[in-house]
């Protein structure tokens, strides 16, 4: 079974590499609608790609496995509430890509070294594990992450290629 998923891990990612890379000579920009703003509405799990004030997409999500409240510190295993960018991308994720959240930010560091703790890091949009530890059903059911934001596989993909690098991130409680 492990194998069988990493087999299908691999060429999903090379599925995704084949159709970036074939992208700009066979499908014109303007087809693909590009965010302008993701919101996050953390209560509802869901995810928003947003255009010029308007919802284009909607995605269902996963978050971490102590939902509810603002990350205040690394290990609390919440999803951080605010204002973030989009400001980095990693194909090489033990994850089905990632996009990274710039959480934390200079707010989230003055209050955590008031509380004299770290505010913790690495915060992302991203997939499915690529060497899953639970079943598929857990995954789609609970929430699961140590913080981050997760998706589909499938969704990720349309993440991927609807958002660009410094996309403005409201993730709301």
């Amino acid at each position: 079974m492990m194998q069988h998923q990493n087999v299908f891990t691999l060429c999903s990612k090379i599925c995704l590499m084949l159709f970036v890379v074939a992208t700009p000579a066979t499908v014109q920009a303007s087809e693909f609608p590009v965010a302008d703003m993701v919101v996050i509405e953390k209560a509802a799990r869901k995810l928003y790609l947003l255009q010029n004030g308007e919802v284009f997409r909607t995605f269902p999500i996963a978050l971490g496995i102590r939902p509810v409240g603002d990350k205040t510190q690394e290990g609390d295993f919440k999803t951080p509430e605010g204002r973030y960018l989009l400001d980095s991308r990693n194909q090489e994720s033990d994850y089905f890509l990632a996009i990274h959240v710039s959480y934390p930010n200079a707010q989230d560091r003055r209050e955590a070294n008031k509380q004299g703790v770290k505010p913790g890091g690495a915060i992302m949009i991203h997939g499915q594990p690529n060497v899953p530890s639970r079943s598929e059903v857990y995954y789609q059911t609970q929430d699961w992450t140590n913080g981050c934001i997760a998706v589909s596989n499938s969704d990720m993909i349309d993440i991927w290629l609807m958002t660009g690098d410094n996309t403005p991130i409201d993730i709301r409680p």
